[in-house]
């Protein structure tokens, strides 16, 4: 197995790379951090191109699965490699997948209507997976979901559901092709109490903007546009709630 001891090392200076969009886009691969997502990604097939380890992880069943790709790496490169404070002594580099929407949608959708704090992308797939939908619909101005951030607070839920990055607009329109409701959450005199719609096997829920909102010229398309009452006096809740509280709403 190799030994790579310098953050110097080519190989090194590219899995940094891969933590960016621009390297990720180019290389059709992104950085997984930790022994827990990579468990994850092996579990659900997903074929490593990449694995650094540190010395203690040489006999985990992973690296006997992966021995190939395995690289052993000093605990020098593993605090350089690591995003967090305490590096956990294995990465690796997997594949993105296909992000491109299908030609049909069925099950219960989440669109992400420019929602733009990785923590919270990241959360809403995490429960979009808890609440079994069948994907998350990435729209124009939402957090890249390969962004390192976006990974953490995903903990492996991409390996669950279907990822897709497309327009609002079109992502609608592929639902209603379908005949299947399409929910958003635009809070207007229109609105109406979450709790009075009844779930159906597919659907859409729109989530927008952490400070503006979904996007007004959306409301037009959707079947109806719902709100959460707040009975006590917050003046509105974080967008991760909200869309925990539709979502579980949905799958009830």
């Amino acid at each position: 197995m190799e030994y790579i001891e310098s953050v110097h090392n080519d190989q090194i200076k590219m899995a940094i790379k891969l933590q960016t969009k621009k390297y990720q886009t180019k290389s059709g691969s992104y950085f997984l951090e930790g022994p827990h997502l990579i468990e994850e990604a092996v579990k659900a097939g997903v074929a490593l191109k990449q694995l650094f380890i540190t010395e203690n992880h040489q006999d985990d069943h992973i690296v006997k699965q992966f021995y190939d790709q395995s690289i052993m790496i000093s605990d020098q490169v593993a605090n350089h490699l690591a995003a967090t404070e305490t590096n956990q002594g294995m990465f690796a580099i997997a594949p993105i997948p296909d992000v491109s929407l299908p030609a049909q949608l069925t099950g219960g959708w989440l669109l992400l209507d420019a929602v733009q704090d990785p923590g919270n992308v990241g959360t809403m797939i995490r429960t979009a997976d808890a609440a079994g939908f069948a994907g998350v619909i990435i729209g124009v101005g939402t957090a890249w979901p390969f962004n390192p951030k976006v990974v953490r607070a995903m903990q492996g839920s991409q390996f669950h559901l279907r990822l897709v990055q497309a327009p609002m607009a079109d992502a609608i329109k592929q639902l209603q092709a379908e005949q299947a409701p399409v929910y958003g959450t635009l809070v207007n005199d229109a609105a109406v109490d979450y709790r009075t719609i009844q779930p159906t096997a597919t659907f859409g829920l729109i989530i927008g903007n952490e400070g503006a909102g979904m996007d007004p010229a959306l409301s037009s398309q959707t079947t109806a546009n719902l709100v959460i009452p707040i009975p006590g006096h917050a003046e509105s809740l974080n967008a991760a709630i909200a869309a925990g509280i539709l979502m579980f709403h949905f799958v009830a």
